[in-house]
């Protein structure tokens, strides 16, 4: 399990700085046209670096559950919503909210998994989702406001289907590994969110102050931090992986405040504070400490 906390660490550095990368990137590009460039990017470096492996082949029969809820679900269904989402809401809070799987994931966990989940680890969760609440500050949005309203519910929603994803996973564990089903993944992906481009953004596209943003998330965010975060999923148990999840939006906050220039007061001090209690706690359960 140490090798799970491993994977996190790197998952929470990449993408907690995706969604300010991200917001950046959007100055100068159209979000869906920005999702099909993330996805299809990933998909040919994740394939080229398996055919240098000589470990590049089609999925198997058993993989099929995973690949279509990988390649639907957590990335063609998650980025639709959420890169749509981050042109209406703060990055900071488009970090926190798409990456909060934790109402979704434990109780989905203890309906369709039958797992188990001890007192204490519903106090962690109890104490992330207190953290996340003070993060997100419903308090300062202007739920008048239909696009702050509907970016909100399209965050949520992201959050539903990729912890759909994480279920499927480990309902329905595929035989390769989740490294070697990534091209497919990806390219389903593509292939779904491509369609919403051409509709929704006919004069879109990815213009030129954008592309070294695109480059960083196509080729290093998307592959590698993927591969983490599935990981993590599929090797953790749902409480514990949903509560260290929350490692990644509090990251994010910080890199928008430092990078962005978002505001970082109180609240956000306090519900960093408190998911990072949550986290400890969860790990505690475990027999295992994050790794720092």
């Amino acid at each position: 399990m140490r090798s799970a906390f491993h994977l996190l660490v790197v998952a929470i550095l990449l993408f907690g700085g995706a969604w300010p990368v991200t917001k950046a990137a959007l100055a100068h590009a159209t979000p869906m046209w920005f999702a099909v460039g993330r996805a299809g990017l990933a998909a040919v470096v994740s394939a080229l670096l398996l055919a240098a492996l000589g470990r590049l082949h089609w999925p198997r029969r058993r993989d099929m559950p995973s690949v279509l809820a990988l390649g639907l679900l957590q990335l063609g269904v998650f980025f639709v919503l959420a890169h749509a989402a981050v042109a209406m809401v703060q990055a900071g809070r488009t970090a926190i909210i798409s990456a909060v799987v934790t109402y979704w994931l434990i109780p989905l966990s203890v309906l369709v998994l039958g797992e188990k989940v001890p007192p204490h680890r519903w106090v962690a969760a109890g104490l992330g989702l207190a953290g996340v609440a003070v993060l997100a500050g419903p308090w300062s949005v202007d739920w008048t406001d239909m696009a702050q309203l509907l970016g909100h519910l399209m965050l949520m929603a992201a959050a539903l289907f990729w912890t759909l994803a994480i279920i499927t996973t480990r309902k329905y564990p595929p035989a390769s590994s989740v490294f070697e089903l990534l091209p497919w993944c990806f390219t389903l992906a593509t292939v779904f969110i491509l369609p919403f481009a051409l509709v929704l953004e006919p004069d879109g596209g990815i213009f030129g102050p954008s592309w070294p943003f695109m480059l960083y998330i196509g080729l290093v965010v998307a592959p590698i931090g993927t591969w983490c975060v599935i990981e993590v999923g599929r090797r953790l148990p749902g409480a514990v992986a949903s509560v260290a999840f929350l490692l990644v939006p509090a990251f994010g906050v910080l890199v928008s405040h430092l990078w962005l220039r978002e505001p970082l007061g109180w609240d956000m001090i306090l519900g960093g504070g408190l998911i990072v209690a949550s986290v400890v706690l969860a790990a505690r359960e475990s027999g295992e400490q994050p790794a720092a």
